[in-house]
């Protein structure tokens, strides 16, 4: 039995691990490399046979985890994706959509390169692609034992990062009666989130693949109930519209939530909020599909009559044509808007159209690269330009950080001190310099045995 790491090591993208038990080849996740890692990997190199692959197990939707699974299936494999029923719905809009990226920016690069004698580029698959990779993948609940072959077993925790993320157990028979134990914890989620359980703990095995994403960091301990709703009076009150650029796989539903809450209570009245993306609406109501996945307050909510997920006032924005007559939208609005601060798309509209007025803000509510539009909103510019134009900056810029779907590093430390026994190998994957770093000599200096695996690293996995 051994363990090949083909992608997020020391970096935090491209999640794919591959165990190979006798015969049968097990791949854990199958993720696309994105951003800074694609200078380093290739998604196109995949360092295994797809068709030589039985099963790929995966642990959640986001596509650093599941975007290569269409091209797997594009390249000859036949076998099955295990996983729950969540990430198998959410997986079918996730991956279109990095088909749809993929596609245009395949377009705009072949563009470029025309006339020049290169080689035009093809995008890594298409929407019907994904059609055909969503027929194989077979669904089960937590806490159900899998029995993929007999002497391989997987059993998915609730891994609390978003909707049906699992921690996964994967259980190979040993000599006799007894059985090794994998885990490999996917991405572990931050805790008393809104909608999620926390991630599930004291779970035991003997060998352990651990996330590191914010190894070295410790999240602000902030109420962002009072923070957003400050916020929210703020701009409503002076009738203003405020703008919400936001990740539209669990972050966009944690402030649907907030709202409703705001709402329902009558701390907010008389605004109209607007989701516009496509996406959002479309993931939003999964969420809506899968209330059994949801927490014991969110649950409580629903059994007495409110839907979290929904309130008067509430529009979803399903095709452009919505989207264009919210940006006549002048006063009381809140406008959540799929992905980050950049120059382009339906942000960029928002922004033009908002940023100029003193009584319109916009909300902040996660990392922004040193030079991004939303890093310079932050550090106070008067002018930023977008779609070619000089924007003068007279709105409010707020700022939240307290919504992360990752666990820190007391969380990452708490959640391991929870196993019943210390694993015999902790493998350290999904962080990079310092937090993977940190991380390590946390554990190391608690007389943990850990490991920061290299790209394509190969360990046999035995015990004495």
């Amino acid at each position: 039995m051994k363990l090949k790491f083909l992608g997020a090591t020391k970096c935090v993208t491209g999640s794919s691990h591959l165990l190979t038990v006798n015969n049968k080849k097990i791949l854990l996740d199958c993720g696309l490399f994105q951003s800074n890692d694609l200078k380093s990997y290739s998604n196109d190199i995949l360092n295994v046979d797809p068709k030589e692959i039985d099963y790929i197990v995966l642990s959640h939707s986001h596509v650093d985890h599941s975007g290569r699974i269409p091209l797997f299936f594009k390249l000859g494999f036949q076998g099955k994706v295990i996983c729950t029923e969540p990430t198998k719905e959410l997986c079918g809009y996730l991956l279109k959509d990095a088909a749809r990226i993929q596609q245009e920016e395949t377009y705009f690069e072949n563009l470029s390169r025309h006339g020049k004698g290169v080689k035009a580029l093809s995008s890594l698959y298409d929407e019907e692609d994904v059609e055909l990779a969503l027929k194989s993948f077979y669904t089960y609940g937590y806490n159900e034992e899998i029995l993929l072959e007999e002497d391989i077993k997987v059993i998915f925790r609730d891994a609390g990062h978003i909707l049906g993320s699992a921690i996964c157990e994967i259980l190979i028979k040993n000599c006799g009666e007894s059985w090794i134990k994998l885990i490999y914890t996917g991405d572990i989620g931050n805790i008393n989130r809104d909608i999620l359980n926390n991630p599930e703990k004291e779970l035991q095995g003997d060998f352990l693949i651990l996330e590191s994403t914010y190894g070295d960091k410790m999240h602000e301990e902030k109420d962002n109930y009072a923070k957003l709703l400050e916020i929210v009076k703020d701009i409503m009150e002076g009738n203003g519209n405020l703008i919400i650029p936001c990740f539209s796989l669990g972050r966009t539903q944690e402030i649907i939530y907030m709202l409703n809450s705001f709402i329902e209570s009558g701390q907010v009245q008389g605004c109209n909020v607007y989701i516009d993306s496509p996406l959002a609406a479309g993931i939003t109501q999964i969420f809506r599909k899968y209330e059994e996945y949801f927490d014991k307050k969110a649950k409580a909510l629903i059994e007495k009559g409110d839907d979290p997920l929904n309130f008067k006032g509430l529009h979803f924005v399903e095709n452009s044509d919505g989207g264009k007559k919210i940006y006549e939208v002048k006063s009381k609005s809140i406008i959540i808007v799929a992905g980050g601060v950049y120059d382009g798309g339906r942000i960029s509209n928002h922004l033009r159209n908002n940023l100029p007025r003193p009584e319109c803000g916009v909300l902040i509510t996660s990392y922004q690269g040193n030079q991004s539009i939303g890093n310079k909103l932050l550090k106070g510019n008067k002018r930023i330009k977008l779609q070619g134009e000089n924007i003068e900056v007279k709105g409010k810029v707020f700022y939240m950080d307290g919504l992360s779907g990752h666990a820190d590093k007391a969380g990452l430390y708490n959640w391991v001190s929870s196993m019943k026994e210390k694993p015999k190998k902790i493998f350290l994957v999904h962080g990079e310099g310092k937090n993977i770093e940190s991380f390590t000599n946390k554990l190391k200096s608690e007389n943990y045995y850990v490991v920061i695996p290299d790209f394509l690293d190969e360990f046999p996995l035995e015990i004495n």
